[in-house]
């Protein structure tokens, strides 16, 4: 049998293990994860029973095979009623009854809903024509947009930036108001330094012609069945406990096919023979270095830690990959009894607190990028659903900065008094409970020695028996969907002795965006 390593244990390396396992029984799988969860920034943190999702993930795709992938890990559901809810909860906490973590193995149906938070009012996100978009606006500052939008029409920019990218499609005015800012806070950097490429693939299908022709199609028969931009579904699946759930699942069918997951075990250095063959790799676990040898090596490390561990690499690619940059995040959850944030939808909630997902900060006074409401997310994640609001504050760090470094009581304290400044709560003793979670290298980002990344590529294209999968092992922003199919792909090539890996790195490239959020 051929022995093949994988590195990361997040969706890439989980499914390349599970589809290698489920299509051959020619290979011995064993899966190296640094830490000690499933799912990699997809994994759900529980803290005393209230459970937190690491950047909010919406599964939805519009790839066939990843949808019935997800199908066949946690059947679909559909949505829960509030008196399903109140009874499963009574069912969990009463003595002898269900654990959840194996009786709620499903995908519950959830509405789509995210939305700006600009100057203390709510924007649909996306844009919408709505009356109170404009409401909200004002009538000066909607004359703005709508000339800076028809002027963006007539003088297209050559895309050279993200700016370039976002004024093309919606306005310089639009840009200002609800682009330029957050995307600077979100990656650190302002947008007219940051290459299109991130925008090609998060909204490649966004624009205000799209959002029109959407609302336009909602009025016309058979609208249930027309194409819709990512960026506009209304519904997507998501499992009963949060992300980590499903991938929790996809490791113990893994272990049950045979397959070895060794956790807590950092791999550290690759080693290649003079013929650029990769023969062995070595990982470190409780204080000791081990060395294996394998035949095939799959890595969604990111390729920054990939390259710097591996021995005689060439002088361009080693230096590309030393500089490509990355956004690390933070999150601070916070435990209410209630949000000042009323809900003014016609969507029902349990509390009757907003119906959003997640909201986006654009006030420029405070840090916060976004904040989720897990309420929202699943019922199933909230211990107390009846009486506390379970929130995620999320913000966009560098790994080592005044943010990252803080003690998670301070941290905790900044957070508190942002949303205390934009009236979300009243005051700091409003906060029961709270719990802090740092991700490294969470976005793989667009500047620095981005600019050279096909350079590298071509290098580990020519190391034979490695794979690059999934957001990381390529140092591209690809959702869990995307990330699957790198390794759908690798997998094919491997049991199929296809020489080529133009097929795995062409993954997410095409104009049509399929996204699984």
């Amino acid at each position: 049998m051929k022995k093949v390593y994988i590195i990361g244990a997040g969706p890439a390396g989980l499914t390349a293990a599970y589809e290698l396992l489920k299509q051959s029984k020619d290979y011995e799988v064993t899966v190296l994860e640094e830490s000690n969860d499933m799912g990699g920034i997809s994994k759900t943190v529980n803290y005393k029973g209230n459970r937190m999702d690491m950047g909010g993930h919406r599964f939805f795709s519009k790839v066939p095979e990843v949808n019935a992938w997800w199908n066949n890990m946690l059947p679909l559901q559909g949505a829960p009623t509030y008196d399903d809810i109140v009874l499963d909860r009574k069912m969990e906490l009463a003595p002898g009854g269900p654990d959840p973590e194996k009786t709620d193995r499903v995908m519950l149906r959830r509405n789509r809903v995210s939305r700006i938070y600009f100057k203390q009012k709510f924007f649909d996100y996306p844009i919408s024509l709505k009356f109170e978009t404009f409401k909200n606006m004002g009538l000066i500052t909607t004359i703005e947009v709508g000339f800076s939008y028809l002027a963006s029409l007539i003088h297209k920019r050559k895309e050279n930036s993200l700016e370039d990218f976002y004024i093309n499609r919606f306005g310089k005015k639009l840009y200002s108001m609800f682009f330029e800012h957050y995307t600077e806070n979100l990656w650190g950097r302002p947008p007219k330094v940051i290459a299109p490429d991130w925008g090609a693939q998060r909204v490649k299908g966004l624009s205000i012609i799209a959002i029109i022709k959407d609302v336009f199609e909602k009025m016309l028969p058979g609208k249930e069945n027309r194409q819709v931009e990512t960026s506009l579904i209304e519904e997507f699946s998501y499992p009963k406990l949060g992300p980590g759930q499903l991938w929790d699942v996809t490791a113990e069918e893994i272990q049950k096919m045979g397959g070895i997951i060794l956790r807590n075990s950092k791999v550290t250095s690759l080693h290649k023979a003079a013929d650029n063959h990769i023969t062995s790799l070595t990982y470190e676990t409780n204080g000791e270095k081990v060395t294996v040898e394998g035949d095939i090596f799959i890595s969604s490390m990111p390729v920054k830690d990939l390259i710097a561990g591996m021995n005689d690499v060439p002088t361009v690619p080693a230096q590309i990959a030393a500089g490509l940059p990355y956004r690390d995040y933070m999150t601070v959850g916070l435990l209410l009894p209630k949000l000042n944030l009323k809900n003014k939808t016609k969507m029902k909630t349990i509390g009757n607190i907003v119906p959003d997902c997640w909201v986006y900060v654009h006030d420029r006074s405070v840090k916060l990028g976004r904040f989720q409401i897990y309420n929202n997310w699943s019922p199933y994640m909230i211990k107390d659903l009846e009486h506390t609001v379970w929130i995620g504050l999320e913000y966009f760090v560098f790994e080592g900065d005044e943010y990252w470094t803080m003690s998670d009581e301070d941290f905790t304290k900044f957070a508190v008094e942002e949303i205390v400044r934009m009236g979300l709560i009243d005051s700091p003793s409003d906060v029961m409970d709270s719990h802090v979670e740092r991700v490294k290298k969470a976005y793989p980002a667009y500047f620095d020695t981005y600019k050279d990344m096909d350079k590298l590529i071509d290098y580990l294209k020519t190391i034979d028996n490695l794979y690059c999968v999934g957001r990381n092992g390529q140092h591209r922003y690809n959702n869990i969907d995307h990330s699957m199919v790198t390794s759908f792909e690798t997998v094919k090539n491997i049991i199929n002795g296809i020489e080529t890996k133009d097929n795995i790195w062409n993954v997410n490239t095409e104009k049509e965006y399929h996204e699984g959020k």
